[in-house]
């Protein structure tokens, strides 16, 4: 939705708050939804029939074969009797409960729990023999656990047979990648994605693919299938394995499960093949699920229609009453009836969708120890972060108490906590909750055991000099934080510009993955907007040596600027130097680095504590891609999807000029249309091949935890 900026007035919480309340109203039908504690998360990275085949059921003819879910059988031997007409399917033994309903006819509301889940799997369709494949294979929603009918081979996927096709009471609902046309039962072509329902009469198709589901050359596919049981949609992603999650989803069709399934089911997979043949294998496969709250009251139309009304007489009457407000009120009483405000609006997030935990301040006085200084973590410019063990939970967390003197400490404390408790993703810091109470603000987030990366890049007081962080770990750093800088930018619903990426704001969890965190200064842009202004900063947000030039000049916060600060952490992680420094008479990292790069001595910057075990090529790679970065004209920076391919190791390392450009504003357009053109074209993607025998991979180029 395109909305337009709030008159100033309007930017006040209170009447941000009511607008929004007013907007809720009006689209959701008075549905409130809040998520519970009620989550399960299973993930198979491989499947050992040992270890899986107590998680899971196979049917029919599925089976194992070393680590790999074979949906239809596996064989050497091309005698087709052993491929032919075969159907299987698997189950995840667990039973999960669709929805239950809570009604209470004395006040007449009616509660709801609706189930929401998110999976990822990666498949692989076999081409026997280079033949033509057939038939396909589905992601299974049933209200059964049970086998494939009879005669459920060829077309009909292990899903159903002849008889039983589009019977209510089948009970099921499946995402075919299918690789047969089958005209008599409605398929467009050999080659599409389809939504089936209680049949395999497809409601709905994709034929405009980029890839083969089953190609000529081996590749593999990661599949997401993501579904909202409040909104009843379904969004399914597929791209080639070793890539992230495409910001556009292939098929979106809106879905109430509840229509469909009974309120038990289970989640499978089912394949098929017919005269025709192909191996339909199931390498990995991650499910999280969640149970939402809903809260539901019916109104009849006029007590909607005088609800609204109120609401927006009082938002004028509140307009009116800032006017008077502000030109009357001193500067001491501003700041008090401020701070109000923004406990009035604390409260009402409380009902708001998606609000993270609420936690007791004595709970988190006992956790620190009243706050102790030995439990400190560290200090920004918002507060200071303490570590914390949650009493009777055995959970270690951590602490940040907001400390900013006057308005700023609630507004900052509400800024931070409405961008990032929607937020997830694998390289984000974890938000568990929230504390507001006697004029402490607090927020509460997942303990990182290994502290953040600078500490392991620097010298300091809560650094750790003796042990050198391995070249691995820092090229798997450099692709998280990349993925996680993408997600924010191009893939979260709302685009998101962190506005301080540094070493110190990047945390490392018990296996050293990079998590980004501190969105003190983070920003939501409009979605016809491309910067965020900071229109009472009293000087440029963020941090000296990560910070765009452009800034300096326009007060503004791009997605381009953030590029700017990527390019500065991933200097930090190659180089072992901070951004700023003095080193060979230049103040900045970047200059010196170009000057290496020019002479043709670039991998001279490598930090010398690594000796020679690193990966030179990966180390120009990143150090090209850093320069990029750091171009001092933002529409010349590469975009995150382009970095990730390149950290990836899928497109080569950018052009970088010889000589560092000069800073000129405004940037030509016709200068952003050359580098688009040139990005454009080093973004060509390269196909990448499965790994050959025991998938062993050169220790060269480590795989990466994107």
């Amino acid at each position: 939705m395109n909305c337009r900026p709030l008159p100033p007035l309007l930017h006040h919480p209170a009447a941000s708050f009511l607008l929004l309340f007013l907007l809720h109203l009006l689209t959701a039908q008075f549905q409130i939804a809040t998520t519970t504690d009620d989550t399960f998360a299973h993930t198979f990275p491989n499947f050992d029939p040992v270890a899986n085949s107590v998680d899971l059921s196979t049917f029919n003819d599925a089976g194992y074969s070393p680590g790999v879910l074979q949906l239809t059988p596996d064989t050497s031997n091309e005698d087709s009797s052993s491929l032919v007409n075969k159907s299987g399917r698997v189950f995840y033994k667990k039973r999960f409960t669709l929805w239950h309903v809570d009604s209470s006819s004395s006040s007449g509301a009616t509660t709801k729990q609706v189930l929401c889940f998110n999976t990822s799997f990666n498949i692989d369709v076999f081409r026997v023999g280079n033949r033509t494949p057939g038939e396909g294979l589905a992601f299974l929603l049933s209200s059964d656990l049970a086998p494939a009918p009879p005669g459920s081979h060829g077309a009909f996927l292990g899903l159903t047979n002849a008889s039983l096709n589009g019977n209510p009471d089948n009970h099921f609902v499946a995402v075919e990648f299918d690789t047969v046309r089958q005209a008599d039962l409605g398929d467009p072509n050999d080659n599409h994605i389809g939504l089936d329902i209680n049949g395999i009469n497809s409601t709905m198709t994709v034929t405009n693919l980029r890839f083969a589901i089953a190609p000529v050359v081996n590749a593999g596919y990661t599949v997401w299938i993501d579904y909202d049981g409040v909104t009843r949609q379904l969004h399914v992603y597929m791209e080639t394995m070793g890539y992230p999650k495409p910001a556009s989803a292939v098929l979106k069709a809106p879905l109430d499960l509840r229509d469909y399934l009974e309120q038990g089911f289970y989640f499978g997979f089912a394949a098929s093949t017919g005269t025709k043949y192909e191996l339909n294998c199931v390498l990995s496969w991650n499910l999280f699920v969640e149970m939402i709250t809903v809260s539901e009251k019916g109104m009849p139309p006029w007590k909607i229609g005088a609800i609204v009304g109120g609401v927006l007489l009082f938002l004028m009457a509140l307009v009116a009453g800032l006017c008077v407000w502000l030109k009357t009120r001193k500067r001491t009483a501003s700041d008090a009836a401020a701070s109000g405000s923004s406990a009035l609006v604390l409260g009402a997030l409380k009902s708001l969708p998606g609000m993270p935990r609420e936690f007791e301040f004595k709970n988190l006085d006992k956790a620190t120890n009243n706050f102790d200084e030995k439990m400190k973590l560290g200090k920004g410019g918002f507060g200071e972060v303490y570590r914390g063990v949650l009493p009777g939970e055995n959970k270690q967390v951590a602490v940040k108490r907001f400390s900013r003197g006057g308005t700023s400490a609630p507004d900052d404390f509400l800024k931070e906590l409405t961008i990032i408790n929607r937020l997830r993703h694998k390289h984000l810091v974890p938000l568990v909750g929230w504390c507001h109470t006697n004029s402490m603000l607090l927020l509460i987030y997942e303990y990182m055991p290994n502290g953040s990366l600078d500490q392991h890049l620097f010298d300091g007081s809560n650094s750790n000099p003796t042990k050198t962080l391995s070249w691995e770990r820092r090229y798997n750093v450099i692709a998280g934080v990349a993925s996680a800088l993408h997600y924010l930018h191009d893939e979260y619903d709302q685009r998101v510009v962190h506005r301080d990426l540094k070493a110190s704001n990047i945390m490392l969890d018990a296996n050293f993955n990079a998590r980004l965190g501190d969105f003190g200064l983070a920003r939501v842009l409009e979605s016809d907007k491309t910067s965020y202004a900071e229109l009472e900063m009293g000087g440029v947000p963020g941090t000296m040596g990560y910070i765009a030039p452009e800034c300096f000049l326009t007060g503004k916060a791009t997605r381009e600027s953030d590029i700017f600060g990527f390019g500065a952490v991933v200097l930090e992680v190659v180089c072992g130097r901070r951004p700023r420094c003095d080193i060979d008479g230049f103040l900045f990292l970047c200059d010196w680095v170009w000057r290496l790069f020019r002479e043709g001595r670039i991998l001279e910057a490598v930090d010398g504590r690594l000796g020679e075990d690193y990966d030179p090529e990966d180390a120009r790679r990143l150090l090209l891609l850093a320069l990029a970065c750091s171009h001092p004209i933002p529409s010349e920076r590469p975009k995150t999807d382009v970095t990730v391919q390149i950290v990836s190791r899928a497109v080569a390392p950018p052009a970088v000029p010889h000589f560092k450009p000069s800073f000129v504003w405004p940037s030509f357009p016709a200068m952003a249309g050359a580098v688009a053109s040139s990005y454009e074209a080093s973004s060509t993607r390269l196909t990448p091949h499965l790994p050959e025998g025991d998938g062993h991979v050169s220790p060269k180029h480590p795989p990466l935890t994107l």
